[in-house]
């Protein structure tokens, strides 16, 4: 529990003070933003924090600060195209690597149950490209993430070979009220703390990738765009590779 507290501690901070560069005469500097912060659109619409945040975490947009000599300078959100998103996530570094497995090694095994009675045991899942998604509802980053999430899922719908399982800390009645207005299309594993510990998971959201002999071959703890591109990024590798 410590560790999840660190984690929100952290994640509350830099969130408050979230900063943008900023380039002038040459020299590049950091201007803050907060929840108070003015943030709108070329045509002056006013964005809530939480939804500049989520559009923030697609990669297609960022923030320019209109003044920046002004501290309660107001930022513009500005939207990338496709091609200029994929240039920045594809020359970003590696999102660091969770601490909950090791690359190229055997992930251990767990039997259970979806939220819809669908039985998973992950040793039968070997031939397939399993994405695990560790998270609660009460976890800021994990919700901001299920958009983004669901898009992936909705790409690959049509590959029998690839599974995607959200193991969350929360109650099935819990959960089903919270999915009734926010959709989570991974198949739910409910009540998954027992899981979330036999792999040592103490930071949330964490996401793996295991590729189809069972071993781990992406994983990272944290969210936002780079995350997920290199979920894609991943599942892409797995698909065209050679299994022998």
């Amino acid at each position: 529990m410590k560790t999840i507290f660190l984690f929100f501690v952290l994640f509350f901070f830099s969130a408050n003070l979230y900063s943008q560069l900023s380039k002038e005469n040459g020299q590049v500097k950091r201007v803050p933003v907060s929840d108070g912060s003015i943030v709108k659109d070329s045509s002056g619409v006013i964005y809530q924090p939480d939804i500049w945040r989520k559009l923030l975490l697609t990669g297609y947009y960022y923030l320019k600060p209109e003044n920046s000599h002004d501290k309660n300078t107001a930022f513009l959100l500005i939207r990338r195209s496709e091609g200029e998103k994929e240039k920045i996530l594809s020359n970003a570094e590696k999102p660091k690597e969770s601490k909950s497995f090791i690359t190229g090694k055997e992930v251990k095994n767990f039997s259970t149950t979806d939220m819809n009675g669908k039985k998973y045991k992950l040793k039968d899942l070997k031939g397939k490209i399993v994405i695990l998604n560790f998270w609660f509802i009460n976890c800021p980053p994990c919700r901001a993430e299920i958009l983004e999430l669901n898009k992936l899922v909705r790409e690959y719908k049509d590959s029998s070979d690839i599974v995607f399982l959200a193991i969350a800390l929360d109650n099935k009645s819990d959960l089903m009220i919270f999915l009734k207005s926010n959709p989570f299309d991974y198949a739910i594993i409910d009540s998954g703390r027992d899981i979330a510990n036999q792999y040592d998971v103490t930071a949330y959201p964490t996401h793996a990738v295991i590729d189809q002999q069972g071993k781990a071959y992406f994983h990272t703890t944290g969210t936002g765009s780079l995350a997920i591109f290199w979920l894609r990024k991943s599942i892409e590798e797995l698909m065209n590779a050679v299994v022998p």
